[in-house]
Parts: C-alpha cells; structure tokens; sequence
C-alpha cells in the first residue's frame, strides 16, 4: 500500500481505506477462484494496483464521463482507476463468468458505487464511453475492432477519446498503422524496475482501421 501513497499522496480517507482492502479482498477470493497469480498476489500493488494507476498518469478522469475496461479480468485496471476516480462512471466487461463474479464481489466489499459489470463481450455492447482502457488483453488491432463505435464523439478531456491501453516491450510492429497513437512510457511516472518496459498507449478516435 506504501507504493500507492508514494506516487498518489492526495488521497482521501475512503479511497486510502478503500485502496488497503483490496489486498484481504484478492486474498481470499482469489482462494476461490484464482484470477491473479500466486506470486502477483504478494506484489499485488505493485504489479497491479500501480500499474492500473499508469492511466492516471495520463489522463485525470473528469466528473460524469464513463469509461470501458474490456476484458477486465480481476478488475484490472477498472478497479484501482474507479477507487481513484469515485465521480466517474465505469463499466467493467469480461467473458468469462467466474472472473466477474470476483469482480462483483470486490466491488461490494469496497462499497463502489460507481462501477457496473456485464459478463460478456465488448462487441455486443450498445453504449459509448469517453475513455475505453485496458491491460493487453489482445492485438491492438483486434482490441479497435472489438470496441469500434463504442467511443463518445463528445470530447470532454484535453486528451482526446479513445483507447488507453497497457501495454509492454517494442510496439513499433504493432502500432506501425496506428500513427496517431501516443505512447507514454510508465519509467517516466515510476521508478520501480518492474515499469521498465511497462506503457500506456493513448490512440484518439480517428484513427485508421
């Protein structure tokens, strides 16, 4: 928990209370149905609660917008981003049923107000987002085409609505026809050698594809 603090020191006493129970809350769920690896769960702020917070880096979240994490996974990067961002709205999705099961009942245990989840695929989604995040879950290729239509044409950030996505070592090959995309390199943000290769990949709305 002392990494959060040492990158994010303008928390409040709900979000510090908040951020300290996701260890216990990982812990024992992730005896039921393991969704983070045995050895993350000892580094799990390190190798996953700070590094969902990348995002936060680049972009400060406004009041009301929404955003998408598809594949969520655990809840990562959704979870951390909704404790820090609490007047945003967030939309976690994931295919596969026991992983938001555990998504649901962290979110319960934290009493997160501002997170729905929906056991399915990002392509049959019918809303639009300001942001849309994710943890490398696919190609960057593959990802645009599961979530395209899915982006609010409404721009309320100066970083412009897309994609953000966590992302690691050379993506030149990947994003080559991505040539708005903006890569924001996670050593700038984090000292920990864990970041070394670690980005976020910021790629706008109009993009090609």
């Amino acid at each position: 928990m002392d990494i959060i603090h040492k990158y994010f020191k303008n928390l409040s006493e709900t979000q510090i209370q908040q951020f300290e129970k996701l260890q216990e809350l990982y812990q024992d769920w992730n005896l039921k149905i393991n969704v983070v690896s045995r050895k993350d769960i000892d580094e799990l702020y390190l190798r996953h609660v700070l590094h969902s917070l990348g995002i936060a880096k680049v972009v400060q979240f406004k009041p009301g917008s929404k955003v998408l994490d598809v594949g969520t996974g655990g809840g990562f990067p959704g979870i951390p981003l909704a404790i820090l961002f609490p007047e945003t709205q967030f939309h976690l999705v994931d295919s596969i049923g026991k992983k938001i099961k555990v998504v649901d009942e962290v979110v319960a245990g934290l009493g997160l107000e501002n997170v729905k989840t929906t056991n399915g695929r990002a392509e049959e989604l019918k809303d639009t987002y300001d942001f849309i995040v994710s943890r490398a879950v696919a190609h960057m290729e593959t990802f645009v085409r599961w979530t395209k239509g899915r982006i609010h044409k409404k721009q309320n950030h100066d970083l412009k609505n897309g994609i953000l996505y966590l992302k690691g070592g050379d993506l030149s090959e990947e994003l080559k026809r991505y040539t708005s995309a903006t890569i924001f390199d996670l050593p700038d943000y984090f000292e920990e050698d864990f970041y070394e290769t670690k980005k976020v990949v910021h790629l706008g709305m109009k993009f090609k594809g």
